[in-house]
């Protein structure tokens, strides 16, 4: 079905305020200072997208997702008055939150379809990204535009499907769920509910950097001589991807796991470990890269809870993670077997601690807003939203069948926990984002990890 026909009228977009109740307690103007790491990383300055499919709920007959949405979140910005603001840039290019009360983007639209027409793009990869979140022109930037839009899409059966574009130098992952789940509450209890549950901290100054400041961990994420070779690599910089998922059930994960020596089987590694050193590994070998070039993943690591002893207080939903790297060259990621891709995934994780995080922060300060350097073959950085909770979100309709990133951006995988409508498994996909080419040998790779038989363990 061609992309161009699936709306049956154009989606309006407009800008949402904050709730009208209370506003002048809540919308005071005011600036708002990002925290340093947050701030000063050149790579948080992009967009992130979610999208959440919901089938048609019989004893919702009558309402409207696109209204009862709106008007929830209406009432979700009185609290989370920040994202109804603009970022402005000051002195040494210094960005920060004006609480001007501007509104974000919502967008309605009706497309004119049913849902389980889709079939198999409902879910990662999500072929109508463009149709089904709308950019509205000149509202992508970071300076000066809305910092969220949303989109409501409904669909001829009654289902809808709800996405959000978010500013990530506002929030990560963690903390649009925080914002989501209090969009959620107000749309199911409309007439009742008058405060989140969990309540919004801005306290941005908890993960500012110390005085003095002090580099005392490793961060090979911020390798300037990564980046300077990075001109050499000539295989995939220029050239234009497309998006591909990828399944994992129990029987691949099975698969990938017996490529480990026995002491291996023994040891804690994860599902996303795993994986990670698996995918990892096929794509270095899919890319065809100089044996002595230098490659290097990073897996982006939560920084909420009590594992790491920030002690950030429930509702802060800043930008708590870092994203520790792992080098090694390309012919030896490529040659030497799985269990050596997945020591070096679990030795990265492994030096994360409070004070990894408070050397990024300072790091940052004392090198000025160092580049996250990327190259389209050498670096790669996956991220597990498995138990993020977009698949649990619920505006009233229940859950949602498929919720997550839509697809992989640039260099950056979303590991996402998908039920198989053809099986009914639940299974862990995995986007990526490749040449054409490279998609192919990729492809190939995985195929011998998953069927090839196993000679030596």
């Amino acid at each position: 079905m061609p992309t161009q026909k699936l709306f049956a009228t154009p989606p309006f977009s407009s800008l949402e305020l904050p709730s009208k109740r209370r506003r002048k307690k809540f919308l005071r103007r005011q600036i708002r200072y990002l925290r340093r790491q947050a701030a000063d990383s050149k790579a948080l300055l992009f967009s992130s997208a979610a999208i959440m499919f919901y089938k048609n709920n019989p004893s919702m007959e009558g309402k409207d997702p696109a209204s009862v949405i709106r008007e929830a979140l209406a009432k979700a910005l009185v609290f989370y008055y920040p994202f109804a603001g603009r970022l402005v840039e000051g002195p040494n290019r210094k960005l920060s939150v004006d609480c001007t009360a501007e509104g974000v983007l919502f967008i309605e639209a009706d497309a004119n379809v049913e849902l389980d027409w889709l079939g198999d793009t409902v879910g990662p990869g999500c072929p109508y990204l463009e149709e089904l979140l709308y950019d509205v022109p000149g509202s992508d930037g970071i300076v000066g535009c809305p910092l969220l839009l949303i989109q409501v899409t409904r669909f001829s059966c009654g289902g809808f499907t709800f996405a959000i574009r978010l500013n990530h130098t506002m929030s990560d992952g963690s903390g649009l769920m925080q914002f989501l789940n209090t969009i959620a509450e107000f749309a199911q209890q409309p007439q009742t509910k008058i405060t989140p549950s969990v309540p919004p901290i801005w306290q941005r100054h908890l993960l500012s950097a110390r005085q003095p400041p002090s580099i005392t961990c490793p961060h090979h994420e911020y390798d300037q001589a990564l980046a300077g070779a990075a001109a050499t690599t000539t295989t995939a910089n220029k050239t234009t991807t497309i998006n591909r998922s990828f399944f994992f059930g129990a029987k691949e994960i099975r698969a990938i796991r017996n490529h480990l020596p026995h002491h291996h089987h023994s040891t804690t590694a994860t599902t996303f470990e795993l994986l990670t050193a698996c995918v990892w590994q096929c794509r270095t070998r899919a890319l065809c890269l100089a044996p002595d070039e230098t490659v290097r993943v990073s897996c982006i690591v939560n920084g909420r809870g009590n594992k790491y002893g920030l002690n950030l207080p429930p509702g802060y939903y800043g930008n708590v993670f870092t994203y520790p790297a792992a080098m090694t060259k390309a012919g030896m990621l490529s040659m030497l077997p799985l269990g050596y891709a997945l020591e070096l995934v679990k030795k990265a994780k492994a030096q994360v601690s409070e004070e990894y995080f408070r050397s990024v922060a300072d790091l940052m300060v004392i090198k000025g807003r160092p580049l996250y350097s990327l190259d389209a073959n050498k670096d790669y950085i996956v991220s597990d939203t498995t138990r993020a909770g977009f698949d649990k979100v619920d505006f009233g309709w229940g859950m949602p069948v498929f919720g997550g990133v839509p697809r992989a951006i640039s260099l950056i995988s979303f590991f996402a926990r998908f039920r198989d409508i053809r099986g009914g498994e639940d299974v862990i996909v995995v986007p990526m984002s490749l040449p054409e080419s490279v998609m192919d040998r990729f492809e190939q790779e995985l195929k011998k990890m998953i069927h090839k038989p196993i000679s030596m363990l």
